[in-house]
């Protein structure tokens, strides 16, 4: 897969930049990619070492609405957490 289509977007919540203390970064990405394809769009994406990467999948969200309708209110994905090395750190702004 072609590494700018691997990273969607940085995920930026409460949880994920108290993680940034630990050198752990939040990305969303692409359903059908792996491990090595987020380390290797992070490392030419941004110009760090990566350590370590952890991938989650990330459900779909369904709330009924009367009468068996179901509203989807997420839809199903995949987020990686990436370690750095240390010293290093992301800044979002300052792609490469």
């Amino acid at each position: 897969m072609d590494l700018t289509k691997v990273l969607i977007s940085p995920v930026v919540t409460e949880k994920s930049t108290d993680a940034q203390a630990s050198r752990k970064y939040s990305f969303m990405v692409h359903l059908n990619t792996n491990k090595v394809e987020v380390r290797n769009a992070v490392e030419k994406s941004y110009g760090v070492k990566v350590e370590q990467v952890n991938i989650i999948p990330v459900l779909k969200k369904v709330r009924l609405a009367g009468r068996g309708k179901s509203i989807t209110k997420r839809h199903t994905g995949k987020k990686a957490i990436v370690t750095l090395k240390p010293k290093q750190s992301i800044d979002f702004n300052k792609i490469k």
